[in-house]
């Protein structure tokens, strides 16, 4: 990933957020963008230094890895899903997935089961 100064001390404290967070691939020019990720301002920097919270950030890949996402989210139903970041060798990194959506079917499914554990719970904490 590409990080300023600032965001990488916020990152290595552990104040980031993956939660809300995607990333984009085109294929010509290669390139992953990350959006909507939180990385919150390192305060002993001062405000002079500080960085933007949530922007888009670029990530450094191989041109191969780019090309072959790009293809896989333009052909349809996936998306590129930031999972964890870590640390090697001073550099942080980026572990991202591939991700489908749900279909309707399951979503249905989703929430007749959320449906009938909240039900469950109900009942059981009324016989207490």
């Amino acid at each position: 990933m590409e990080l300023l100064g600032t965001e990488v001390k916020s990152v290595r404290a552990g104040k980031i957020s993956l939660a809300e967070g995607y990333v984009s691939a085109r294929a010509d020019p290669p390139a992953l963008m990350l959006h909507s990720v939180h990385i919150a301002e390192y305060p002993p920097a001062g405000k002079a230094v500080q960085h933007e919270p949530v922007r888009v950030r670029k990530l450094l890949a191989h041109r191969k890895e780019i090309v072959k996402l790009a293809e896989q989210v333009k052909r349809g139903g996936f998306t590129i899903v930031p999972l964890k970041v870590y640390f090697k060798n001073g550099r942080a990194k980026l572990l991202v997935g591939l991700g489908t959506g749900r279909k309707a079917a399951d979503k249905r499914q989703a929430i007749a089961a959320r449906e009938m554990k909240r039900d469950m719970d109900r009942a059981m904490h009324k016989r207490r």
